[in-house]
């Protein structure tokens, strides 16, 4: 039972089952996807974006698109990789860049959201990613072979590391910094009992831990399960429901969704 106890939490960021919210109030709807800069199919991506009404849609790895069929919502300004889109109004919008020079993309994008009278602020995160390609992490009987991929597989993962340390870092001052509440959304290339999951969830929710339900596994271009999507907000607002929607595959990232209630506590 001790070890059960001890073990439940980090089980749970992978696997969950929360009990049902209710919410009188109109909860504000939140998408996040890395959209794989629509190789897998534009059309069907922007349809889909379109499909779900959202309040807020945070993308990642969009390749700059120009969303033509969302025309209807506010947007930042394309740095090729993060966008915001938003039904209500966007200002203050900031592309984080890491300090480590060797990282050309954006670590994130922040913008300030007002919705009915107060502001939110919004941070898009995008963490480098590892760039493993599928037969580097496909172990066979062939032990000299192996064990050659796993020293390829090490050779990535602690450069990689060293570069979402920076990236955290940066995340984390939008966040500390942040005068308004705040909703962390995106693809952090990183598991749940991960450095980058526990500096960034500092003192925020996880809305998978307090109301998804089965496997929050995102990313499916591997055969095992792994979650590397989240949806953190500040303590003062509500996760009302957190959905990984399996029911498309027109990305190698299933699209997350999630209401939130904007009532304060």
């Amino acid at each position: 039972m001790l070890i059960g106890l001890v073990f439940i939490n980090p089980v749970k960021r992978w696997v969950n089952f929360s009990s049902e919210k209710s919410e009188n109030s109109s909860p504000l709807k939140i998408v996040s996807f890395n959209i794989k800069a629509g190789t897998m199919g534009k059309e069907e991506v922007l349809n889909y974006l379109k499909a779900q009404n959202a309040d807020v849609i945070l993308t990642q790895e969009d390749g700059g698109i120009s969303y033509p069929s969302l025309k209807e919502y506010n947007r930042t300004t394309s740095n090729g990789l993060l966008t915001i889109l938003s039904k209500y109004k966007i200002s203050n919008e900031k592309v984080i860049y890491s300090e480590d020079k060797d990282i050309w993309l954006p670590s994130g994008l922040q913008a300030d959201i007002e919705i009915k009278g107060k502001t939110y602020r919004f941070i898009d995160v995008y963490l480098y990613p590892f760039q493993f390609e599928k037969e580097m992490i496909k172990l066979d009987g062939n032990n000299d072979a192996n064990e050659e991929k796993v020293k390829g597989i090490v050779k990535k993962l602690i450069p990689t590391f060293k570069k979402h340390q920076d990236q955290v870092k940066e995340i984390r001052n939008a966040i500390d910094t942040s005068p308004y509440p705040v909703i962390v959304a995106g693809d952090f290339n990183s598991v749940p009992n991960s450095y980058e999951y526990y500096h960034v969830s500092e003192n925020l929710n996880d809305a998978f831990l307090l109301t998804g339900k089965g496997s929050g596994t995102s990313f499916h271009d591997y055969k095992f399960p792994i979650r590397i999507d989240y949806v953190f907000l500040s303590k003062s607002l509500t996760p009302i429901s957190y959905v990984v929607d399996r029911s498309v595959s027109i990305s190698d990232h299933y699209p997350v969704i999630s209401e939130v209630s904007l009532s304060e506590k």
